[in-house]
């Protein structure tokens, strides 16, 4: 089943269209050719294609390879910047609301999963204390992980079961300190806030993990470790998204003598497989996702005659 929303409901308002799977699958070239096809204009949903110079790393397409189609949320963050999912929301409703005013058709483009829900789905994003996280953070640095873990138990036990990673629990316990609620409720049941067709692009797990490894030894050839020092001096270290991305952290490494060049390679290709399968059993869980082998070569007109079919 694709959108929980039939697109016919809504009168003349569109559905978005969003084009999601693991990293390496294609989204990007399927939704310029979406778009080349439906008068349309890409919305980016990589969060790290929000920063300006992660160009390599990322795979940004090239203003060749986007053929003229308008891309919205490129470039838009400098690498000492956080990237922040409710901005984005806004951002991204933002534009959505502008294409349509446009007469033309909003085609979403990610592998970020949170950020593709908060673009689509009724869903609410808690703020934020710059201090109560700092303080937070020295706790953790203080008391280590299993400590605040144990503390997120005792008041939101859903997201000490399901958090694995120590910035999340931090996260976790300051929704908790600032709202009240826990952090696990700010998760609600998958509703669509207006139509939408989501668009899964199936992968051959074996081949995408070759195909991966390709790429990372394609962008350590095509200049990773230079545009990795270019961005450290525009302050990438202090970047707290952008200094642990894929690649990048590894690189920096690089600079730091603590790893050749081949190491980095071998630590990214393994981290970039370990995220995809991340971003698999994320998509995976969505239902109204329609899925499409990524290899078809009749892809494109398959795609294009679901979307037809759930607009009537």
């Amino acid at each position: 089943m694709a959108g929980s929303t039939p697109a016919g409901a809504a009168g003349s308002i569109p559905p978005v269209i969003a084009v999601v799977g693991p990293t390496g699958s294609g989204k990007s070239d399927l939704a310029v050719a979406l778009a080349e096809r439906l008068e349309g204009e890409v919305i980016n949903a990589d969060a790290l294609q929000f920063y300006r110079g992660m160009d390599i790393g990322t795979a940004k397409m090239t203003l060749e390879e986007r053929r003229g189609v308008p891309h919205h949320l490129l470039d838009i963050l400098e690498v000492h910047e956080e990237a922040s999912v409710s901005d984005f929301q806004q951002q991204a409703r933002a534009a959505v609301a502008a294409i349509h005013a446009r007469g033309r058709r909003a085609i979403l483009a990610g592998g970020s999963g949170l950020y593709v829900r908060a673009a689509l789905d009724v869903i609410e994003f808690p703020g934020t204390d710059p201090g109560l996280r700092r303080r937070l953070e020295a706790e953790l640095a203080d008391e280590g992980m299993a400590a605040l873990r144990e503390r997120l138990r005792r008041v939101d036990p859903v997201s000490a079961q399901r958090l694995g990673d120590a910035r999340r629990i931090v996260r976790a316990l300051e929704v908790h300190e600032l709202t009240g609620r826990a952090f696990s409720s700010f998760m609600p049941e998958r509703r669509y806030l207006q139509p939408a067709v989501q668009i899964g692009l199936e992968v051959d797990r074996e081949e995408l993990k070759e195909r991966l490894a390709r790429r990372v030894h394609r962008m350590a050839g095509a200049g990773l470790l230079e545009e990795v020092r270019a961005l450290e001096a525009r302050g990438l270290r202090g970047g707290r998204t952008a200094s642990r991305a894929l690649g990048y952290a590894q690189f920096l490494k690089v600079l730091d003598g603590e790893w050749g060049i081949d190491e980095a390679v071998a630590d990214t290709i393994a981290a970039t497989r370990k995220f995809a399968r991340r971003q698999l059993t994320w998509f995976r869980a969505d239902g109204r996702i329609a899925w499409f082998g990524w290899q078809d070569p009749q892809l494109v007109p398959k795609v294009l005659e679901h979307i037809a079919k759930l607009e009537g």
